[in-house]
């Protein structure tokens, strides 16, 4: 009995010791077919289209909806995610961008430019009065007391030159001093053949007394000429205007009696005339002394007239918190009339560089994006750096380069339709990619929204 309890108990012990090694053998083949089938889910390689992340395909092909061809969807590195390979790059790009076909793009009214290098001008707008060039009015006066026997100008508005009498006045003054004259002429042709130098001299002093004379009254030295050689004095002594032009005030009449100095014409020539433009208090570091200035009136019909600023008053009118500045400018056809309003503006060079239409950069608050046709139909959104914005230009200071075509209208609903296809990602994380995946879970399709669906527009 006791031999046989001898060799139980070991059989019993080698038994629960093979008992034990098949379990652990079994549940060590159990879980290594599951790592296996895990693994060999994990390898089957599905493909998925750049512009439409949601389609899946499990082979190679062509994208329903834009005809792009399929990458291969490349999951999530494990770990830590510090690398990735060079088709995970490659998709992440990708997915930044937008394909748009030609009939998508005329349905969201998408237009192009080319973005080029250029200066911004600001523009400043004033209006102006029109006056006359102070530098061209004179004054026509009486020079000797007397009677205006003749006018020549009856009316405000009419042209004079220069060499053309204006009026003719009656003195018995200048009449006497025009006897003296000739009476000093004859004297000195009957003194100079005396032997006497003292005497013969004294003939022409008294010739240039009497010339003098003539001349304060305002006889010029041609018209002492003509006096010398006709022998006998002028009645009437003729008026000239310092310079031509037109009459714009009339002060006498024939007939009337005048005083010395008093006016009797007003002349100002309109060939050249000023226009006072009104710039506001903060405009007014942008305008320098020669800048050129462009009137135009309702009178010219849409013409534009160029001059250039002469003057910048050193006052400023505390009612309308503006500075007066002189722009100088030809008047052909006199057009221009004195007291016209007429409107101004300058236009300043301000900075040199890319220049794009306003509405091609999308503004989000945080960032500003341009989005950039790379290829027909192929929109890549581009962080950009704006400077400085004049009316409906804008500087770009980096993020593109001349060359570029940038989307000038559509823009919104291009980046918008990003958004879309990103699952509804925030466009301030826009760096060319999206964000990343769930492991081994495709992209949801976006949720339906109100807003314009850019895949809603196969035609």
């Amino acid at each position: 009995m006791s031999q046989n309890k001898k060799i139980t108990f070991p059989l019993i012990i080698l038994l629960l010791i093979a008992l034990s090694g098949g379990g652990w053998y079994a549940w060590q083949h159990k879980g290594h077919d599951h790592a296996a089938e895990g693994k060999a889910a994990q390898g089957k390689q599905l493909y998925t289209c750049s512009m439409h992340p949601f389609i899946i395909k499990d082979k190679p092909g062509t994208c329903p909806i834009c005809g792009m061809e399929l990458i291969k969807k490349i999951d999530s590195a494990p770990g830590d995610g510090t690398t990735q390979t060079p088709e995970q790059k490659q998709q992440a790009e990708m997915l930044g961008h937008v394909s748009m076909s030609a009939n998508q793009r005329i349905m969201a009214n998408v237009a192009t430019v080319e973005a080029k290098f250029g200066t911004l001008n600001k523009e400043i707008n004033a209006v102006g009065i029109v006056q006359f060039d102070q530098s061209r009015q004179a004054k026509v006066t009486a020079w000797i007391a007397g009677r205006i026997d003749k006018l020549n100008v009856n009316t405000v508005g009419a042209q004079v030159s220069k060499d053309r009498p204006v009026a003719e006045i009656y003195s018995p003054d200048l009449l006497a001093t025009q006897q003296e004259y000739l009476l000093a002429v004859k004297s000195r042709e009957q003194l100079k053949n005396s032997p006497i130098p003292s005497i013969s001299q004294n003939g022409e002093g008294l010739v240039a007394s009497a010339k003098q004379r003539l001349m304060l009254y305002g006889v010029k030295e041609s018209q002492i000429a003509e006096l010398e050689k006709a022998g006998k004095p002028n009645i009437r002594l003729p008026i000239y205007t310092p310079l031509s032009g037109t009459v714009i005030e009339k002060m006498v009449q024939q007939g009337q009696y005048v005083n010395v100095g008093e006016v009797l014409f007003n002349i100002a020539d309109l060939s050249k005339v000023w226009v006072e433009i009104d710039v506001f208090e903060n405009e007014v570091p942008f305008v320098r002394i020669g800048q050129q200035v462009e009137i135009s009136s309702a009178v010219e019909h849409g013409a534009v007239s160029r001059g250039r600023i002469s003057f910048v008053y050193p006052f400023h009118d505390p009612k309308t918190h503006t500075v007066k500045a002189r722009v100088e400018l030809a008047n052909p056809g006199h057009m221009l009339k004195p007291d016209m309003f007429v409107n101004a503006i300058i236009r300043v060079p301000l900075v040199k560089g890319i220049v794009i239409p306003v509405t091609a950069v999308v503004d989000t608050g945080k960032r500003q994006v341009v989005w950039v046709e790379t290829s027909p139909g192929m929109f890549e959104p581009r962080d950009v750096q704006a400077g400085e914005r004049i009316d409906e230009k804008v500087q770009i200071l980096s993020g593109i380069k001349a060359g570029d075509k940038v989307a000038v209208s559509g823009s919104y609903l291009i980046d918008s339709e990003s958004q879309l296809k990103g699952g509804g990602q925030d466009h301030s994380q826009h760096t060319g990619g999206t964000k990343p995946e769930a492991k081994g879970q495709p992209s949801a399709p976006p949720a339906k929204k109100d807003s314009l669906k850019m895949d809603d527009m196969k035609m």
